[in-house]
Order: structure tokens, then sequence, then C-alpha cells
């Protein structure tokens, strides 16, 4: 039962669990614009999502640890060296536009764990857009964006119409209403210079948030061209199960609710989707 478990621990800490999700998520896209599936795109957003999570998650702990790394540190290390090198060869096979917006986003992960940007942008004693007050939801949601909806749409030669906007910013939407259990749960860690939504207004002001956003998030649907009642159906499915994850969140929840369940989310999404095929 101990093995199991740190093979479970080492599941979602080394991130593949939240790869898997952004593959999930990856894959609700390409049905919902019915495409057929690219390994090579779905295989970089795993990796990539490996190697952005772990490096955001751990440069600061590795940095000062570097001499006496705890053994789990050390095998989620080599595990994120291979899964970047996997990355890397994979990139090689997305196509240039998309390599181009890739490098942005690179910039972009790179600035949130490195401490290069001057001081008199944050108001903490730290350098990094990780730091940066009120930011950090936003900055995941926005990558998250271009990663499960624009970057397979680009490798598909899909034209971005309206249809695709509207997809993005129920995508942005979405996550951000999924990041919310996890501001809930860190208020008892994180600086209050963080300035973090349920920071600023409260953790019931923030569920009432995250029940207007998912509203938001469905009823975007109803503006597209391409309607589909797959989607209106799939979608109301998971706004209601994301809602109770979000009405039941609390500061003091269990270990695995967010990292684990309230990841599962668009993994569920495309269960959901594929069922209803």
């Amino acid at each position: 039962m101990r093995v199991l478990r740190q093979i479970f621990n080492f599941y979602i800490n080394s991130s593949i669990h939240v790869a898997l999700a952004a593959v999930a998520m990856t894959c609700v896209t390409l049905l919902q614009f019915e495409l057929g599936y690219n390994k090579n795109v779905l295989a970089f957003i795993f990796l990539a999502t490996i190697t952005g999570y772990n490096f955001v998650k751990y440069f600061g702990i590795a940095k000062f640890h570097h001499r006496g790394l705890a053994a789990w540190l050390k095998a989620i290390q080599i595990f994120s060296l291979l899964a970047f090198l996997g990355m890397c060869y994979y990139a090689l096979k997305l196509n240039a536009n998309s390599l181009v917006y890739l490098s942005v986003f690179g910039i972009i992960t790179f600035l949130y764990a490195i401490p290069l940007l001057p001081m008199r942008y944050f108001r903490d004693n730290q350098k990094n857009l990780r730091q940066v007050s009120g930011l950090k939801v936003y900055i995941i949601a926005f990558v998250w964006v271009f990663t499960t909806v624009f970057l397979p749409l680009i490798e598909n030669s899909y034209h971005i119409n309206s249809d695709v906007v509207i997809t993005g910013v129920q995508r942005f939407v979405f996550v951000i209403v999924l990041m919310l259990p996890f501001e809930i749960r860190d208020l008892i860690y994180d600086s209050v210079k963080l300035a973090t939504i349920p920071q600023q207004i409260g953790v019931r002001n923030t569920k009432i948030i995250g029940v207007l956003l998912l509203l938001i998030f469905f009823f975007l649907e109803f503006f597209k061209d391409n309607m589909s009642n797959l989607d209106i159906v799939s979608n109301f499915v998971i706004l209601m199960i994301t809602l109770l994850f979000v009405l039941f969140a609390h500061k003091k929840q269990s270990q695995y609710y967010s990292a684990f369940w309230v990841e599962s989310l668009p993994i569920l999404w495309l269960v959901i989707l594929l069922m209803l095929s």
C-alpha cells in the first residue's frame, strides 16, 4: 500500500496528471471542431506540460538544495529532463507557425519562474511573473488557451474564425474556474501581496464569481455559428460537476481534492464527449 501511495504521489507531483488533463482538453478541442488526432501535437503538449509545470514548481527548490536534493526531487528532475528531451523531439515535428507562437509562450513560462524582471514591477521581494500581484491565474489560463485550443487548430491549418475565438474565451473562463479551488486551498500559504482572487474578495465571493464564470462559459456556446447539441449537453454536464467542486472547496481541503480531482475535470469532460458521441 505504501508503494502504491508513493507511485501515486509521484504521478501527481511529477505533473503527469496535469499533463494528461492538458492532452484531454486538447482532444476536446479536436472533437468540437471535428478534426483528427495528431500524435505529434498531443505528445508535444503532454511532454511540454510536464516540462513547464515541473520547471515552475521545482526551480526554486532545486536552486537552494542543489547538493542535497531529496530522492523524490532527484527522480522528478531526471523525469523532467527526459520529458524536456522528448518535447524538443516532437517540437521539431510541428510546423513553423506553431514554433513561432510556442517560443513566445516558452519565454512566458521561463519568466514565470526565473527572477529576471525589475523589482519596481512587484509588490513583493520576488522578481518573477509568478509573484506579480494578481497575475498568476490569468497567465496560466492564457497559456492553457493557446496550448489546448489554438495550437492544435494551427497545426491542422484550421481557419481562426469567430467560433474559435469564442471557444478560446470559454476555455480561458473554464481554466480560471478550475484554478479557484487551488487558490482557496493556498490561502493558508500564499503571501497576501500575491493578491489572489480569494485574498481580494474572500472565499464566499470567489465561489460566486466561479458560478458566474461557469454561466458565461455555458451561454457563450449559443453565440457560435456552428452550434451543436453535443457540445451544449457536454458543456452543461461538465459545468454542473465543476460547480460542485467550486462550491465544496475550502481552505482545509484534502490533499488530493484539487491536485487530483479538480485536475481530473478536463479528462472527465473528454470522457463525457466520447460517451455522448
